[in-house]
């Protein structure tokens, strides 16, 4: 089938209705990896009269095990720990659009889970003399916004904030132990109708895949974002899924894999549904966190929508 084709079948809802999943742990490493949380206070007690960024921040790091973590690229992008807040934003990327909005909304905080500025580390020394670069910069600066990146800290939460998200998108935490490991199911489902499912329900117009349409998938291996070629192949060969649900893959290495898999006779395929579409469910899950624990601030989710469209 051409990437680009639609389908209107959708999963019917005996199969929705008998979806019952068993859970196996995600190889060491994989995007999906928890640890047990530690008891803290999650929330500020009672409406304040001012919060700064730094004082949310240090909130949900409060809540990681291990935190502060390590060579984390977690770090204030643009603005000031003590900025004082008038609002939040959480988004996938600060894009200049993201930004705009933020300044409509009177927002001065944007939370965002992947870099602002082009590479892991937001390292800036190689854009000084971008156009695009300083513009974006400059925006930020003229109107007081503070970017923080939530990315290691959420993935480390007990149960993985982005995952969590993309289960409640899915309709899925009803099958969910709690013990925030990657989704088994036990009742078949066509990979077309299961295609079909993660479309609808995460608003994907297309999505990439490799396998036959009518091959029955009762394992699902679900790996948000863009674990890397190793961690996936790992979680493959150790789970032995059916189908393999991921954000991003690498062409050169995963995709490869799951065609010699087929190649020397396994029943395995591949969903890739793009690394924005996800993980902004998690983005999500973070401003509905940020309500609960922040009261008084007001919180926005803008979804920071694909950057690619396909023809």
């Amino acid at each position: 089938m051409p990437e680009n084709a639609s389908r209107s079948t959708t999963v019917s809802s005996p199969e929705r209705r008998d979806f019952i999943i068993t859970l196996s742990k995600v190889a060491a490493g994989a995007a999906l990896l928890n640890i047990p949380l530690l008891g803290k206070a999650a929330h500020f007690s009672g409406r304040r009269a001012s919060v700064t960024v730094g004082e949310v921040m240090d909130l949900f790091i409060n809540q990681v095990p291990g935190a502060p973590l390590p060579n984390t690229v977690d770090t204030i992008k643009a603005g000031s720990r003590d900025t004082v807040i008038t609002g939040i934003i959480t988004t996938m990327f600060a894009t200049i659009d993201v930004i705009n909005k933020a300044i409509n909304e009177k927002a001065n905080f944007i939370i965002a889970h992947e870099p602002t500025f082009y590479n892991h580390t937001d390292e800036k020394d190689w854009l000084k003399d971008d156009k695009v670069y300083q513009y974006k910069k400059d925006l930020l600066v003229n109107n007081n916004i503070a970017v923080w990146r939530n990315h290691d800290y959420v993935h480390s939460l007990a149960a993985d904030g982005v995952r969590e998200g993309v289960m409640a998108q899915l309709d899925w935490n009803r099958f969910d132990t709690g013990k925030g490991e990657n989704l088994v199911f036990a009742h078949p489902v066509s990979l077309q109708a299961l295609i079909d499912y993660l479309k609808e329900k995460l608003s994907i117009p297309i999505v990439r895949y490799i396998g036959n349409e009518s091959q029955m998938c009762q394992k699902v291996l679900l790996m948000p974002g863009a674990s890397g070629g190793r961690n996936q192949i790992t979680a493959i060969s150790k789970n032995q899924p059916d189908v393999m649900v991921c954000g991003e893959v690498q062409e050169w290495e995963t995709a490869e894999y799951v065609r010699d898999a087929r190649a020397a006779g396994e029943q395995l395929s591949l969903v890739v549904l793009g690394h924005i579409a996800s993980e902004e469910p998690g983005s999500e899950w973070m401003a509905n966190w940020l309500k609960k624990n922040v009261p008084g601030v007001p919180v926005t989710h803008i979804p920071a929508g694909n950057s690619l469209q396909f023809t």
